[in-house]
């Protein structure tokens, strides 16, 4: 098994794993990051737009969405929605 650790082969395989391991790490928190980035700008928009609190029950709901594309959708809505019903329809669509 010492043999097998020590070929330049193993080591290689080893580290590239490592870096392939290190590579998705990364991009998974990048994309993590933006989802919450996404996520604080709808909320804020919210805020700003129609008074909505943080404590409001639609802010656990956008906080519990993970797809990052339809949390762009959504912080479009929240610009260019009317109220905040037509926000919230757009949400439960």
């Amino acid at each position: 098994m010492d043999i097998l650790r020590e070929s330049s082969l193993f080591q290689h395989l080893t580290q590239q794993s490592r870096a392939e391991a290190r590579e998705e790490g990364l991009e998974e928190g990048i994309e993590q990051g933006e989802r919450r980035s996404t996520i604080e700008a709808i909320l804020e928009v919210l805020e700003i737009r129609f008074d909505m609190p943080k404590t409001h029950p639609l802010s656990a709901r956008i906080a519990a969405i993970e797809d990052l594309q339809h949390l762009k959708q959504l912080h479009r809505a929240a610009i260019q929605a009317p109220n905040i019903e037509a926000f919230q329809r757009v949400l439960d669509a």
